[in-house]
């Protein structure tokens, strides 16, 4: 049993796997956090809004979500 732990532990120490595990963790908060925003705009764009509100709740909608996102993934 000793030697299956080990292995575990040395698949997931390799440096290069952690850097592209946190780069895909990265985009994806890049990618949700701009499509929220970009909505909101689009939105207010289409709605003559005087003050982007749709734009500012959508965009903290987005950074919640992609923090959830995070924390999900970081615990698996």
């Amino acid at each position: 049993m000793a030697k299956d732990e080990q292995k575990e532990s040395n698949d997931n120490g390799n440096p290069g796997n952690n850097y592209s595990k946190f780069m895909g963790i990265a985009f994806q908060m890049i990618v949700i956090i701009g499509l929220f925003s970009f909505a909101g705009y689009k939105i207010d764009q289409s709605a003559n809004h005087s003050v982007k509100w749709v734009t500012a709740v959508l965009s903290l909608t987005g950074v919640f979500i992609s923090l959830y996102v995070v924390i999900k993934s970081i615990k698996d």
